[in-house]
């Protein structure tokens, strides 16, 4: 069970009118809004950290071992895919 607490926002009147505006146009309360706000923020900044995280970790491999695809052909190697024909798809050196 979560352990719910109080916290106080300042918000602009032009942002607190904005999601009030919002809410009612989705039928929830501006309490609700801004916390589901909120949560769906927290999530987002999860999936860029951890999309930045990955690439970061694909750049240091690409840094060490110099192989690429070039994008051209990884387009062609999927167009071959999505109509189920083999794809020639090779390695390049950087």
């Amino acid at each position: 069970m979560s352990i719910i607490s109080t916290t106080s926002l300042k918000l602009t009147e032009e942002i607190k009118l904005q999601a009030a505006n919002a809410a009612k146009e989705l039928g929830m309360t501006p309490h609700a809004f801004m916390v589901e706000a909120i949560k769906q923020a927290s999530i987002n900044a999860e999936i860029r950290r951890n999309f930045i995280q990955q690439a970061n970790i694909a750049r240091e491999g690409v840094m060490k071992n110099g192989k690429v695809y070039e994008s051209d052909k990884v387009f062609e190697a999927m167009k071959a895919r999505i109509t189920g024909k083999k794809s020639t798809l090779k390695v390049s050196n950087c």
